[in-house]
């Protein structure tokens, strides 16, 4: 059985996850139901969805639970999950958007203070409110409600040091109280304090299925009357480097949400396209897209499905050149980033006084 380690910067192969770890295809019914290009093209399996699909369909309130350690700048892998959380809350849920400074600062090696954790939350806030969720959505691990606390030691007693290591390969002090934070995170909202039991999503790369399996886990032991949550695997955005994933730790890796124009550029015009050795090869053969990092990007990000499609299409029939879809989403990365940037600048005070409670 391969480990699946929610702190690397690896890929993962999802065809060996499925089997081994008992995830659901995303059924196409519910894809064409929620109608969106994020769910059509991002969401690739699912526990215990039915549920929320149900909620949805029938107006009635369920939890959006997710997160973003603030270890390091927001890059575009980030923005997906936060795309994901905004689609739900347009459905009328419940929202609970986590800025993880504690678990940026227990779990991640390259940030060596709390205050280092929490000026990064600041950064990482602004540019989660950027977005269009308001102050009532997020919250922040270290100036959270005192219930939240306690519910964390209360789960901590109900997981053994072997159902720990049995599920990360490791017993890291850091990451056990990082990982019982996570599964505050996702349960605590059910508590009475806040919502009450309902049924409850939390949108989540593979690489993060081990919290959501013991997750799953604790909640047959807790003394609450909990729903049990459920969880949508979103597609991973491979990093720009050939074989790794976009991970703030690796910087030449990702399209930073901070990045400058000439950034941009410098990172899309050395991405790994898997082109063909020359442009007469490349008329001749044919692009080979599906590796593209390049049209990986549009596939994330570029709302436009039919666009989309037809860069692809032209791409493979040799039509367009590696060069010319470079440039393409160079403008479109160049024009998205200024307006995000300009927007993000706003927030930055509410972004401070929510981290620091002031």
């Amino acid at each position: 059985m391969q480990a699946i380690n929610p702190w690397s910067s690896k890929e993962i192969k999802y065809e060996r996850a499925f089997a081994e770890f008992g995830l659901k295809s995303f059924p196409e019914k519910w894809k064409k139901e929620l109608n969106h290009y994020l769910v059509e093209r991002m969401v690739i399996a699912h526990r215990d969805f039915g549920k929320v699909m149900q909620c949805i369909k029938e107006g009635k309130p369920f939890i959006n639970i997710t997160g973003i350690a603030s270890s390091g700048s927001l890059h575009l892998g980030h923005k997906v999950v936060i795309d994901m959380f905004l689609l739900f809350k347009s459905f009328g849920a419940k929202n609970y958007f986590c800025i993880a400074d504690i678990e940026g600062y227990t779990s991640r090696p390259q940030t060596k203070t709390m205050e280092q954790a929490k000026e990064i939350a600041v950064n990482n806030l602004a540019h989660v409110l950027a977005f269009g969720l308001s102050k009532k959505d997020v919250y922040v691990q270290s100036n959270y409600k005192n219930r939240y606390y306690a519910f964390a030691f209360e789960i901590s007693k109900k997981i053994t040091r072997n159902m720990f290591e049995a599920t990360y390969g490791h017993v890291d002090l850091g990451k056990v109280s990082a990982a019982l934070l996570q599964y505050a995170d996702i349960l605590h909202a059910q508590l009475p304090e806040f919502e009450g039991k309902m049924p409850s999503i939390t949108p989540i790369g593979l690489d993060q299925d081990p919290h959501a399996r013991l997750t799953r886990d604790v909640v047959k032991r807790l003394p609450y009357d909990l729903e049990m949550p459920s969880f949508i695997y979103l597609k991973h955005q491979s990093g720009l480097l050939e074989g790794s994933k976009m991970s703030s730790s690796e910087p030449a890796s990702a399209i930073f949400l901070d990045d400058t124009p000439e950034q941009i550029r410098e990172k899309v015009s050395n991405a790994f396209t898997g082109g063909r050795e020359t442009a007469s090869l490349q008329r001749k053969l044919g692009g080979k897209p599906e590796v593209c990092k390049v049209c990986e990007i549009l596939r994330f990000h570029y709302p436009d499905s039919a666009e989309v499609l037809r860069i692809m299409e032209e791409c493979r029939k040799g039509k367009r050149l590696c060069g010319e879809t470079k440039q393409f989403v160079i403008e479109f990365l160049t024009k998205f980033l200024k307006k995000h940037q300009q927007k993000a600048k706003k927030k930055e005070k509410l972004a401070r006084k929510i981290v620091y409670g002031k």
